[in-house]
């Protein structure tokens, strides 16, 4: 299964229409970390962790699941059935456990009004979702990790093209945003194109 053993017990609200949640991840001695954005009374799932059945019950209707690639199934496939909703998935992505609800390429429109943007570099077949409203949310998955307030990259031996994972993680710089979310570690909620660019500048220094 795909799924951490840990359920998160609370749900904080980041912004308006931007809600998010954490566990300590057995899998891989790390946190990890998932998000949810509303819409009226209905909210998407991002690459959705396990939440204790009270935290879920205060997410109120759920209208869908987004995956932003196979390593981040989760709890997908499990919330698939309870909540009997659909999960999107990016065409081309391997390895996913069950066969997706819809298949979505670059540039298409998912639920919740997110943008699809290919973030390739940890697999070619990986996402980074854009929420425009608000100042604009990036959701950027795997090409950054938010440790403590300090942005990192995946170490290179768990990526499958370390140098485009750079590449895309400068290009996200053109994309209007002022939150940055992560797969792994606390949303940023300033500075996150500065501290995009201390990165990039530090990594290419050596």
């Amino acid at each position: 299964m795909s799924e951490p053993r840990n359920s998160a017990r609370k749900v904080t609200r980041v912004m308006s229409g931007l809600l998010h949640w954490t566990v300590q991840d057995d899998r891989i001695q790390f946190r990890s970390d998932a998000h949810a954005v509303r819409e009226g009374d209905q909210c998407v799932l991002i690459d959705p962790l396990s939440l204790e059945e009270q935290a879920l019950a205060e997410l109120g209707g759920v209208e869908a699941i987004c995956l932003t690639g196979s390593c981040h199934q989760r709890s997908a496939w499990r919330y698939r059935k309870q909540l009997d909703v659909k999960v999107h998935a990016p065409e081309g992505a391997e390895g996913l456990e069950e066969t997706p609800d819809v298949w979505y390429r670059a540039g298409e429109r998912l639920p919740g009004g997110l943008l699809a943007v290919h973030a390739p570099g940890p697999s070619k077949v990986h996402y980074a979702f854009l929420m425009e409203r608000n100042g604009g949310v990036l959701f950027c998955a795997d090409i950054l990790v938010n440790r403590e307030g300090e942005l990192e990259f995946v170490p290179d031996k768990y990526m499958d093209e370390p140098e485009r994972t750079r590449d895309t993680a400068r290009n996200c710089l053109d994309l209007r945003f002022s939150i940055l979310c992560f797969d792994h570690g606390a949303p940023m909620t300033e500075g996150a194109k500065e501290a995009i660019e201390r990165l990039l500048s530090k990594d290419s220094a050596g």
